[in-house]
């Protein structure tokens, strides 16, 4: 059996959470993010407030979302889309999480602010966690990649004292 690209896994988690798992032939927990997925989606009523922004209309899109049920998304799919990447083909690179576990918790610092009136008149339930997600993993990369340098150095010293 061949084995699923990381980017192919991270396409499809993307596309619905829990694909990457099936891909990667982890059926249980493929199954089990569906279903988060499913019942997270249909309870926060995620799917009309995404039409109706895109609609712009955001207002409307900010009265129907249900923002209890919404602020578990971001950490089920981002963890989901994680999960796929890592057993994916190839080798998983160091501290691969920390840019998704930033990416969840800047989507969700978007979402907290999104019934506030400045935000959330401009962008929205649906916007202002989506933009959150990009300086999110921004973060979450350079945090990666100075822990990854302090690692370094901090082994480089211990070998040659």
């Amino acid at each position: 059996m061949k084995k699923t690209t990381k980017l192919e896994a991270i396409l499809w988690s993307v596309a619905f959470p829990g694909f990457g798992q099936l891909l990667n032939g982890h059926l249980i927990k493929g199954i089990l993010f569906i279903f988060l997925e499913f019942t997270i989606n249909v309870n926060s009523l995620f799917n009309q407030a995404i039409m109706l922004s895109f609609l712009g209309k955001i207002t409307e899109a900010s009265r129907v979302v249900n923002h209890q049920w919404l602020m578990f998304y971001p950490c089920v799919y981002m963890f989901a889309m994680y999960d796929a990447y890592k057993f994916a083909e190839g080798e998983k690179p160091r501290l691969s999480f920390v840019p998704f576990a930033f990416g969840a918790y800047f989507v969700t610092i978007g979402l907290m602010y999104s019934p506030n009136k400045i935000f959330g008149l401009f962008f929205g339930p649906i916007w202002l966690p989506m933009m959150s997600l990009i300086p999110g993993l921004g973060v979450g990369f350079i945090i990666r990649n100075i822990i990854i340098k302090i690692g370094r150095k901090h082994s480089y010293s211990e070998r040659h004292s």
